[in-house]
């Protein structure tokens, strides 16, 4: 069933306002919310220039395989490369790959500006549109007037949330994921407000937004829940089963789209799994999953949020389309669900919650909205300046996480292109190498730039090392790395040195020449084969080459992580000694 209070069509708009019941002409509608749509994709933009060219070097593994898919060489990471979904987001990478064909990306400047920054980085911005032109749809059916300002208001609100800003513009799919899951709530909204949810056409496209969704981030699939929950609550007994036809319907459609992709999967990559799912080892929800979403409270602003949730659930209980609001609180809902069940993220800045800001900001602003119109005079002002007051910590709290992020993005993919694609080129050129491989934790920017075979020690784009890795199987990950996979160069660092324990099995220093050695820590740094060295003064010119030129380049980047690294990742290109 899917009731719609019969008030909502002859609610007036605001107070003084005529009602929907006698339409008059709204002469500069599409005006108005275009330019609310402008301003706030604006705003955005402007707050993403806090973050110059910084694109983070996950991205750059999609980008890898954009570039193969694009030049017909398939789904692999590099030419040669044995075909592993070392890809969580095969919608994003289908765009990417996309844009190389049309020599929108991967080619050179645009603009002025590198197209591997520029490019994804506009693609974020138009589904930062799509996202606000979907604001706009929901927000017409209950402010018809002022759906603009409803638009605005929420365009501004997600401008000032650097976890939203900075994740859309990072080169990550993030943004087409916020847009396909306000797609669908898009959807579900306006259905029940028009009292269409139980029609076919309702049920198969929100199935085709779920699969669509399921495809450009592995949580998706929790959204498959939202149609049978919308459709199903509050059904009379009589209209239970045809509800459940309907929610089937929406499950099949998924499954037909979202099955075929896995059937894909399974003949091209024998797994059931996208790789970085395995070697991530994601399990059951446990007591820390309830726990986790609070995060996104203490970083968005306990007052703010307490309002806000005080707002919507006054909007559930008292507004006349307070069944279409559920069916925008049902997918944040399973979005904050997501986030707790999710294996938490080492990135700063909360990058799996996109979608839940989106659909707050919405619902926020549409229930405060209805809370103006419906109280006296007096107490709009009271609540506006409840709503302000509460407001304030919030952004006080956002410019901080701002200038934290500022002063130490995270890892910036042009660091890891330079450091292990670039440098580790110039180690192979130095030694006389034409083949060598390297085994490191960091595949983005250096599956760009590296003419090396990359051997992941992270196991994302590995599944032998991902099989071990969700084994838990440490011991065998060392014999396979010293004693089958055997790279030529070997590169640990941080967590990653003593993690694994490779860099600590004797077997480093009997195979191994150390090339740069870090001082702190476990030991971690450059290291080469001995069988790879046929000359001694060439190993003691890459040893000064790495703690001159390499160290200056680590300062560099660790230095200035938002600047970019020349006009293409160029396979194969290298950085010529410096001093």
């Amino acid at each position: 069933m899917t009731a719609s209070a019969p008030t909502a069509v002859t609610e007036p708009d605001l107070p003084g306002e005529a009602s929907p019941a006698t339409p008059r002409p709204l002469r500069y509608g599409w005006l108005a919310a275009t330019l609310a749509v402008l301003a706030g994709v604006a705003a955005v933009a402007w707050h993403a220039t806090r973050y110059g060219h910084w694109i983070v070097d996950d991205a750059a593994i999609t980008f890898s395989y954009a570039r193969s898919v694009a030049e017909g060489l398939g789904p692999v990471l590099q030419p040669g490369a044995p075909p592993v979904e070392g890809f969580s987001d095969p919608t994003w990478m289908i765009l990417l790959a996309l844009g190389k064909v049309l020599g929108l990306f991967d080619h050179g400047m645009l603009f002025g500006i590198p197209d591997y920054v520029l490019f994804p980085k506009l693609l974020g911005l138009l589904f930062t549109a799509g996202i606000l032109v979907l604001v706009h749809v929901v927000a017409r059916q209950v402010f018809r007037r002022h759906a603009w300002a409803i638009t605005l208001v929420t365009g501004l609100t997600l401008a000032a949330i650097p976890s939203f800003v900075l994740w859309v513009v990072s080169g990550l799919e993030n943004s087409l994921l916020a847009f396909l899951v306000l797609g669908l709530a898009t959807l579900l909204f306006t259905a029940v407000y028009r009292e269409r949810t139980l029609t076919a056409k309702v049920a198969i496209s929100a199935g085709v937004l779920v699969a669509l969704a399921a495809l450009t981030r592995p949580e998706g699939l929790i959204y498959a829940g939202t149609y049978p929950i919308v459709a199903l609550f509050g059904v009379r007994r009589e209209g239970f089963w045809r509800s459940f036809r309907f929610a089937l319907l929406s499950l099949v459609s998924f499954g037909v789209l979202f099955g075929g992709y896995v059937a894909w999967r399974y003949s091209e990559f024998h797994r059931l799994l996208a790789n970085p799912s395995v070697a991530k080892k994601q399990g059951l929800p446990d007591l820390m999953s309830v726990v986790r979403p609070g995060e996104l409270v203490l970083y968005a602003g306990v007052a703010a949020i307490v309002v806000l949730a005080a707002v919507v659930i006054w909007a559930l209980v008292k507004a006349p389309w307070r069944r279409s609001l559920i069916a925008l609180v049902t997918p944040f809902a399973l979005g904050v669900i997501a986030y707790g069940v999710l294996i938490p993220d080492w990135m700063a800045q909360h990058r799996f919650a996109t979608p839940v800001w989106v659909l707050g900001a919405l619902a926020g602003t549409l229930a405060f909205g209805e809370l103006l119109r419906t109280v006296r005079v007096r107490w709009r002002a009271v609540a506006t300046v409840v709503v302000v007051a509460a407001a304030i910590p919030s952004l006080v709290g956002f410019t901080q996480h701002d200038e934290e992020f500022v002063k130490s993005p995270t890892v910036p993919a042009c660091l890891i292109a330079d450091r292990f694609g670039r440098g580790f080129n110039t180690y192979a050129d130095m030694l006389g190498l034409p083949h060598a491989s390297l085994l490191l934790p960091d595949l983005g920017g250096s599956s760009m730039t590296s003419r090396l075979e990359l051997i992941d020690m992270a196991g994302l784009v590995n599944a032998p090392i991902a099989d071990l890795t969700h084994d838990e199987n440490i011991v065998g990950l060392r014999n396979y790395v010293f004693d089958t996979a055997k790279p030529t160069f070997i590169h640990s660092w941080g967590p990653w040195a003593g993690g694994n324990g490779i860099s600590l099995d004797p077997r480093l220093d009997r195979d191994y020449y150390p090339i740069l050695v870090y001082p702190d820590g476990p030991r971690q740094g450059d290291f080469v084969r001995k069988d790879a060295v046929t000359d001694p003064a060439k190993l003691k010119a890459v040893q000064q080459y790495a703690v001159t030129t390499m160290m200056d380049v680590e300062a560099q980047r660790f230095g200035d992580g938002l600047a970019d690294c020349g006009p293409t990742l160029a396979r194969g290109s290298t950085i010529p000694p410096r001093g």
